[in-house]
């Protein structure tokens, strides 16, 4: 188990989380400068806390009130680094053995087998450089596991490479984790890689964890407004409780009833895009007219842009965004004018 609290101020940004992760995979999720990479570093032994405690396995790694800070060598953590930090000036092999205790007996064979674990037998002698970027990454994972970490902390391991490789050393890197016995923590701004690989999410926001739940529940029930803007809600509006299950949304000049009790902290509500549907039933309760501004034609489907026909008098440009599918959007490929269903289960209850 790894137990993390640690706090590091910088002049314009503070780093404060408090997180443990048992033998699973945490993402810490969140957009590019929100000390997810910062915080692995603490832990790695490459930064060092202002303050805080950091516990692995029952090994303390750092103690400010204790005054222990022990060397990233000596901590038996695993990081791979965005850029992979390979070693120019050394060929592949070396990359790899640089990682290894001199005094290890059977560095050879140790060399060997993760060289072949990685299939990048043939290419022991060539340096970065003479390497691909998919290349570059299996020796960087190697070189990390090579020692038997007693967890893998990864940051954003899949953005220098291109779709197609990437598909391939995700699955790699799930064959990996599955055989890993101990805890992952996965640095990551991709909602959809960190849904396939991770088991729980963190969700980092200014240097503080918002939300840490598992996948779905913080994917498909998020509880703030950032976690639904990180994980895809493009439709987010400030509304104010007026009963126990209805909201009044004052963007849409629209009162929407909600499965869910309403909290006195309420602030937003989100649908995320392909939630909202298309009704024929216009007294249904949570459909309202709409108009139809813009289409947008993607790989398998299409957004839709409307605004509510009842602020059209008022030119205010509150838009919505529909995902639908192609089948669907043949019903609706002529119209001008809809009505949008908002369905109680899927109306996301925010605070800040």
């Amino acid at each position: 188990m790894l137990y993390v609290k640690i706090k590091k101020e910088f002049e314009n940004f503070k780093i404060d989380v408090e997180f443990e992760v048992n033998g699973e995979v945490l993402a810490l999720f969140g957009a590019s400068g929100c000390g997810k990479s910062m915080t692995l570093k603490c832990i790695a032994g490459v930064e060092k806390p202002d303050h805080g405690l950091i516990i692995l396995n029952g090994k303390v790694l750092f103690d400010s009130k204790k005054k222990i800070n022990l060397t990233p060598q000596s901590r038996e953590v695993g990081l791979l680094f965005q850029n992979y930090a390979l070693f120019p000036n050394m060929s592949l092999k070396q990359n790899i053995a640089i990682a290894i205790p001199k005094n290890t007996n059977n560095m050879e064979k140790i060399i060997r087998n993760k060289i072949e674990d990685f299939s990048l037998e043939g290419l022991e002698d060539n340096y970065p450089h003479e390497l691909s970027g998919g290349q570059q990454q299996r020796v960087a994972l190697a070189r990390m596991l090579v020692n038997n970490p007693k967890i893998l902390m990864l940051d954003e391991p899949f953005s220098a490479l291109d779709e197609h490789l990437r598909w391939q050393m995700e699955h790699k890197l799930k064959d990996i984790l599955k055989g890993h016995k101990g805890s992952t923590l996965y640095v990551s701004h991709d909602k959809d890689e960190v849904f396939r690989i991770c088991d729980k999410i963190a969700v980092f926001n200014n240097g503080r964890i918002e939300e840490i739940n598992t996948k779905s529940n913080l994917l498909y029930n998020p509880k703030t407004y950032t976690t639904a803007m990180l994980t895809g809600c493009k439709n987010i509006f400030s509304a104010k409780k007026i009963g126990a299950n209805r909201v009044y949304l004052p963007d849409l000049d629209i009162e929407l009833a909600s499965s869910n009790i309403v909290s006195n902290d309420l602030k937003y509500i989100g649908i995320y895009p392909h939630k909202l549907k298309i009704t024929s039933d216009n007294k249904k309760e949570n459909a309202f007219k709409f108009r139809i501004v813009n289409i947008i034609n993607n790989l398998f489907s299409y957004t839709v842009t409307l605004v509510p026909v009842n602020l059209e008098d008022k030119n205010l440009k509150h838009q919505i965004y529909m995902e639908i599918s192609e089948y669907k959007f043949e019903e609706i490929k002529n119209k001008k004018l809809v009505f949008l269903y908002f369905d109680k289960e899927d109306i996301l209850l925010l605070s800040n």
